[in-house]
Formats: C-alpha cells, structure tokens, sequence
C-alpha cells in the first residue's frame, strides 16, 4: 500500500554511510544535495493520497487497499495508457524531469517474471524469491531503483585476470545467504529504500557458473554498504540562476559493497551465466517505455523554450526559423509516435503481461537518444548567443547596474528585463549548464550504450518481412530461403 511522503522520508533515516565532497551525510533527507530529490519522491507519493491527483497515481487493489499505476504489472493496453498519463501527471505538478524515481526501474522486475521459466530451468530454488519480491516491489511500493554498471577496470581482461572487485562477486556462502564485494555506480541509490542489483554485461569465457553471475534485491540499509557521491549541481550557483540544476539532479553514487551480506530470501539467481546473460538480454522490454517518455518531455521543454525566445524577439516568422522549429517538432512528435504505437500494438510477453510492441519501443529509444544532442543544439541556436553571456540575477537587482541591465534587457511593455532574465537563465540551464551537459550524457547511458540500443533494435525487429518481400518481388527460389533457415 502507498505510503505518505513523511514515511518515505523516515524509511531513509536509516543510518546509511553516505559522502559527498569529501563530508559524511547525517541526514540525507535535508542535506542540500540530496533534499530537492527527496522531496520529489515524497511529492509522488503523496500525489497518490490527494482527491485532484488520486485516480490518476493509484488504483484499489483487490482488498481495498491503493495501490501505484506505475508499479502494476501491466496486463492491458488501458495499463499502458495509465501510466503514461501517471508519469506526465508528476513531470508536470514537478515542473521537470527526474527518470530515477522508481516507475523506469520497476519494469526490469516485471522483465522477472518472464523470465521465470528460464530461472527454473536453471534452478528453481530461487522461483519463490523472485514471486515474493515482484509483489513486495509491486504493491508495498518502496523507492526501488536498479544497479547496473560496474567499475569494470580493465575490459580486454577476464575479472580473474584483474582485482576481482572491479565487477560485483560473491566471496562466500553463510547459512544465512551470500557475501558479495565490489561497486556499482546507481543514480539516486542515497535516498531510495532499495534496489534489482544484476550483473554487468561481461566476459564470463566458456563457464556455466560464475561467482560474477548473480541478480538479488538489495536492502539499501544492510550493513557494510558504503555511499561515495559524485558532487550535486545543487546549491552551486542560486536556483534564481539555475532554476533545473537545483531542483533535478539526481544524485549518482558510488556503492561500496564491503562484505555486505544478502539474504538467502533476497537472491534472485546465483552463478549461473545462463540466467545473467538472459535477463540483460531482456532487462529493458518494459522500463525503456518510461525512459523515453522523458525524452518526450525534455523534447517539449526544448521546444517550448526555443519558441519563447524567437517570439520575444519577434523572429517566429522568418522561414529559417520556422523550418529550425518544424525540425524539433519533428522529433518530438517521432519519440510521441513510437511510444503511442508501442501500446497500439503491444504484444503478449512469456511471462503473461502485455509488453509494448518491442521493435517500435527500441527503435523509439534509438531516435530519442542518438538525436538528442542534435536537437538541444538547434534549440540553442533558436535561443541566440545571450543564452550564455546573460549576468546572474544579482546584477539585475543591484542598484548601480539594475538600471542597465532593465534598459538593455527589456524589448517592449510585454517583454520586460525579469521575464527575460527569467526565460534565458531557464533556457542556459536546460541548453548550456554542467547540469545540461550531465543531462546528455546520462540519457545516452542510462539504459547501456548506443550499441547495445543498436543490439536491441537487431534482436527485436522483424527480418522476416523485407526477406519475404524481396523474395517474391524477384522471384526468389524455394532454395534461398531453405539456405536463409
């Protein structure tokens, strides 16, 4: 059942090791880095106790009780619709984007239990662990996120070649469960309650088992866990200034696994390369959905920043102009038409849900991230040059340059000096900012790298059409395709 945004604030009080910028954090909940994000999940969950957003955050479960659209499994295209329109329902009562929060990373455990046929294959052992934490990630609605990336080390090299630690292992077995060391670099790990911990994709050779081969449910308050963050965006310069980096950064960590102990009851699957290999090949058929979605929404606040700025200058109609803006239209309206045809045409998965149409989810995720950079820097040529040489906020209130800066910066009894200041400190931190560029870079990896986006697209699209069509269209013989098979 959904919890209240002051319960998940006391859930993280928890006693964690957290360090930023060389300082021990006692309480992540107020510490300057960390609070606008804590704030935001508390935000959603109290989204779901309120009469206007109620409906839209959560529905009745079957004793009564409310439960998160976005952490249903989804067995419906109506699912599908819902928690779109839950996710639009935060970014826009936040007035931004934040991807970590819980309803991306929720997807790669629905991604479990298409997967349970394979696991039991393996080793059914674990079966009721997997059922037991979907429900708990599902309907208890803790602060789930997920752990990917390793430190990784030297690639060109097998884990036993190098420091073992560079990838996430197990170094032992207790009655009580298995005692991992290692890292592993997870956005938001500080401040949520827990998190799917899996392998990184590596060069296990030719073994069946591999200590490197494990998935489990981390409990982010277990003993000997270590937090080393990289520094916030938060509180570096006034929110006045930079409005986004102060309110959106989500805070990316370092874990340190030191001896930490998991649960027999927390392991999802152990050693076998097989299970590894199969859920990383399938870790995104769901989560990819919400991913893109805040590409939607970034794509939008492009859009709209760089339209605001050619009208306050009166420049929306010169044809270059408008062709720059059409070019932004086009993509956004790209990323809208593969998620809307993703749920149009979703498709029944193994494991009994309706999953989106996976070609189109894929491909959709390809479009988002690899123009991204493109269409941020047509925004900014739509914004003009005083994106970055535009004075902070405090040189408009000072009494020696106000008066110049409101002279040169106003345009017209509508477009007076503060709007101005406002729309292009806005735009520079959405454009042009440390945070921006943080922002770029973290949607092209977030969900692996551009090849593997590429991998998924190979895997998932259907080949089978164009051979088929050729085949006819040039009267192809029987013998090309029995040679195709």
């Amino acid at each position: 059942m959904i919890r209240t945004g002051e319960e998940y604030r006391e859930s993280v009080r928890d006693g964690r090791q957290i360090w930023i910028n060389g300082e021990q954090v006692d309480d992540v909940t107020t510490h300057p880095a960390f609070k606008p994000l804590v704030d935001i999940r508390a935000r959603i969950y109290d989204m779901a106790h309120e009469d206007t957003t109620r409906d839209v955050m959560s529905y009745p479960g079957s004793e009564g009780e409310r439960n998160a659209v976005q952490q249903k499994p989804p067995t419906s295209v109506e699912d599908w619709h819902a928690k779109r329109a839950a996710t639009d329902a935060v970014l826009s009562d936040i007035g931004g984007v934040v991807t970590r929060v819980g309803d991306e990373t929720i997807g790669e455990m629905w991604s479990l239990i298409d997967g349970q046929d394979v696991l039991d294959e393996i080793d059914p052992t674990f079966s009721t662990n997997v059922k037991r934490h979907i429900d708990r990630a599902c309907y208890a609605d803790p602060f789930h996120v997920s752990a990917n990336t390793d430190p990784k080390g030297d690639r060109s090299k097998t884990p036993d070649e190098q420091d073992p630690d560079m990838l996430l292992h197990v170094v032992r077995e207790t009655d009580r469960g298995i005692v991992v060391r290692g890292a592993k670099y997870e956005t938001a790990a500080a401040y949520s309650n827990q998190a799917f911990t899996k392998p990184t994709i590596a060069n296990w050779g030719n073994d069946a088992l591999s200590d490197y081969a494990l998935g489990f449910i981390l409990d982010m308050g277990a003993s000997g866990l270590k937090y080393i963050c990289r520094t916030g965006f938060a509180g570096r310069a006034p929110v006045e200034d930079y409005p986004l980096a102060n309110r959106f950064d989500e805070v990316d960590t370092l874990v340190i696994f030191d001896d930490v102990e998991i649960p027999w009851e927390n392991v999802l699957f152990y050693r076998h390369t097989r299970a590894a290999t199969f859920i990383r090949a399938t870790l995104h058929r769901y989560s990819a959905f919400a991913f893109v979605q805040r590409n939607l929404r970034l794509a939008d606040l492009m859009i709209g920043a760089a339209l605001w700025n050619v009208k306050q200058t009166g420049l929306e109609r010169q044809p270059a102009v408008q062709e720059k803006l059409a070019t932004l239209a086009c993509y956004r309206e790209g990323i809208n038409a593969h998620l809307t045809g993703a749920i149009a045409t979703a498709e029944p998965s193994p494991g009994g849900l309706l999953m989106p149409n996976q070609s189109l989810l894929y491909t959709g995720r390809v479009l988002a991230c690899s123009q991204l950079h493109e269409m941020m820097h047509l925004a900014r040529e739509l914004c003009g040059g005083q994106i970055c040489i535009t004075p902070d906020k405090a040189s408009f209130e000072h009494p020696e340059t106000k008066p110049w800066l409101e002279k040169y910066y106003s345009i017209n009894e509508n477009w007076v000096a503060e709007d101005r200041r406002k729309l292009l400190a806005y735009a520079r931190d959405l454009l042009n900012s440390d945070y921006a560029g943080h922002r770029l870079t973290f949607q092209l990896f977030a969900q692996s790298p551009p090849f593997a986006h590429l991998a998924a697209v190979y895997r998932n699209f259907d080949w089978d059409g164009p051979l088929d069509l050729v085949r006819y269209a040039a009267g192809l013989s029987d013998n090309v395709l029995a040679g195709a098979r």
